[in-house]
């Protein structure tokens, strides 16, 4: 083993002692190589999306003194920029969620930065929101998102209310950079800040604030009210629970179920390991309670309830339903609804990520919205936002969204909003309740209309170092290829979004993309059809996202499994020597 890991392996035993169960881990670990090296071959890295880990001893785990060291940088860095800063924070139900967030809070005050910490867990959205109605320099939300249960993380906002852009993050990284998580972090006792008012918990006024910022997103007020709609909502033993509920109830949805197993919170996650709305694992408990209650929608938000994924009433079962497709049908009723009674702004713009369905173009087009595409990750559809305030032009922003069932309407928060979300799905399912259609007739006329498009998203995982090395490898080795075709479809066109370029086979022009730089390849395929490749930026997984497109549903499911056998079996996207493991699919 390399003599510096086994330096720091001893230095955080002899000294990580404010949590004995880091050092129990430790010293189970003693005789253990690979576990120290992975432990720590690396620090968790600072990025616009935070930290994010296996919760831990080490380096590269989530733990109280990668918490803090974070945070030390953060105020270093808020005190070289800022006067009189404050730092709004929150958590969501996961594995010492809250140790963390107070941790963070003790740092912060201890360098005479104010605190705004909720007192319970919130969504997400809710910092976003806290930053911009306290005048906050910046945010806090430790939270995993949908990770499994060994997992936390420490995702940061800017004073916009959206994520850290990258000059930023870099910034604080540098700051981090430059301490010792053991001798260079101030801290202070936790209840003498809050004595002396450096932390405050946010009062009930700031969620009402927050709930008529939602309310105010509602299309046809008052449409729920009378149309009997019956809901089942599980919040996955997360964060979305009491704003859900309270919205749903607010317009009128009073027929909600709650599945028991999922209401409270616990980040062990008993009945969910992968508390992904994405996956289907997850909604099982859900649809056995839809096999009781039958209702017109299953609603199932994430723990830290920014994403919302659903299934409706599709013949004698239920039909989940893909981010990709939620989102067309919300597109397709915030703007013809709009359109209708003149509420539609002038010059509107909605923004989808680049993996997101490109049938949001013909909607668009329809409706006379522009549509902006953004690299994946809410953050860059915040950036949209930020950048439309600016020039006072906020109000033309309508809908944005990503495939993996994230959801923005309005521009009170800057990240992705599950409550919204949940709110604006079930006034849609009562609207077309009310016009004796289901969402699965909605669904399927969209698809009459403009084509049957099938969108899967696949995932696989790379554990440890070695796999970021398989990752590495596997993405080097698709830039540097020479493909022309895949499962039999021509590529007739090229994206890299590291190298900036995109080529147009069919023309032989290449133009420069002007979106940041990202590790993301895309090739668009003859027939309409599409693979986009890229690693996810919080989990360590490849994710390969397909379009098949069809003349009816049949026909695109068989395009879209061509193209995913290919892959699957391709040495090219997956060398023999590697052995990847799906996580799932949707």
């Amino acid at each position: 083993m390399e003599l510096k890991i086994q330096q720091l392996y001893n230095k955080w035993l002899e000294n990580a002692s404010d949590d004995s169960s880091l050092i129990d881990e430790l010293k189970e670990i003693k005789n253990d190589e690979k576990a120290i090296y992975d432990r720590f071959y690396r620090s968790l890295e600072f990025g616009t999306a935070g930290l994010r880990g296996v919760i831990g001893a080490g380096t590269n785990r989530m733990n109280i003194y990668n918490v803090r060291v974070a945070t030390q940088g953060l105020a270093n860095y808020l005190l070289n920029n800022y006067e009189n800063s404050s730092v709004s924070i929150s958590y969501d139900s996961r594995i010492k969620s809250t140790l963390f967030a107070n941790e963070a809070a003790r740092v912060l005050a201890a360098n005479g930065i104010k605190v705004y910490l909720s007192a319970e867990l919130q969504p997400t959205p809710v910092v976003s929101y806290a930053v911009r109605y306290f005048k906050s320099h910046a945010g806090i939300m430790v939270t995993a998102s949908h990770n499994p249960s060994k997992y936390n993380g420490y995702k940061c906002y800017g004073y916009d209310g959206c994520q850290m852009t990258d000059k930023a993050a870099a910034d604080v990284y540098g700051e981090i950079s430059k301490l010792d998580c053991f001798n260079d972090v101030k801290l202070v006792d936790f209840d003498k800040a809050l004595a002396d008012g450096t932390i405050e918990y946010i009062g009930d006024e700031f969620y009402e604030s927050y709930l008529s910022k939602v309310e105010e997103q509602s299309v046809n007020k008052g449409i729920c009210e009378g149309s009997g709609l019956k809901v089942v909502y599980t919040p996955l033993n997360g964060a979305g629970n009491k704003l859900v509920r309270k919205i749903l109830d607010r317009i009128g949805v009073k027929d909600v179920h709650i599945v028991k197993s999922q209401e409270q919170p616990d980040g062990n996650f008993p009945t969910c390991p992968y508390p992904n709305p994405e996956i289907k694992e997850a909604l099982e408990e859900g649809l056995k309670l839809c096999a009781e209650v039958k209702p017109d929608v299953l609603l199932a938000t994430d723990p830290d309830s920014d994403r919302v994924g659903i299934a409706i009433p599709d013949g004698d079962g239920y039909r989940l339903v893909s981010g990709n497709e939620t989102g067309i049908m919300l597109t397709d009723y915030i703007l013809s609804n709009r359109k209708a009674l003149g509420t539609l702004p002038e010059n509107p713009i909605m923004v989808k990520t680049v993996v997101t369905s490109v049938l949001i173009e013909r909607l668009a087009k329809k409706y006379g919205c522009e549509l902006r595409n953004v690299l994946t990750g809410f953050k860059y559809i915040g950036e949209q936002i930020l950048g439309l305030e600016q020039k006072n032009e906020e109000y033309r922003y309508v809908f944005g969204f990503e495939e993996s069932y994230g959801y923005l309407a309005g521009t009170y928060v800057r990240d992705k909003d599950a409550v919204v979300a949940s709110m604006l799905i079930c006034e849609m399912a009562a609207y077309y309740k009310k016009k004796g259609k289901s969402l699965v007739d909605v669904l399927e006329g969209l698809y009459k209309e403009y084509g049957y498009y099938k969108n899967i998203t696949l995932s696989f995982e790379f554990e440890g170092a070695s796999g970021m090395q398989k990752m590495k490898r596997i993405m080097d080795g698709l830039r540097n290829s020479d493909m022309k075709e895949i499962a039999g479809y021509d590529i007739v066109k090229h994206a890299d979004y590291l190298l900036s370029f995109e080529k147009d086979f069919t023309t032989g022009e290449t133009n420069e993309i002007k979106l940041p730089k990202s590790n993301v390849l895309s090739y668009s395929l003859s027939g309409g059809n599409a693979v986009i490749v890229r690693p996810s930026g919080t989990e360590p997984k490849i994710k390969i996202y397909f379009t098949g497109v069809g003349t009816d549903q049949q026909d695109a499911e068989r395009v879209t499994k061509g193209l995913i056998d290919y892959v699957k079996n391709s040495e090219l996207f997956f060398p023999k020597d590697d052995e990847d493991k799906n996580d799932g699919e949707n």
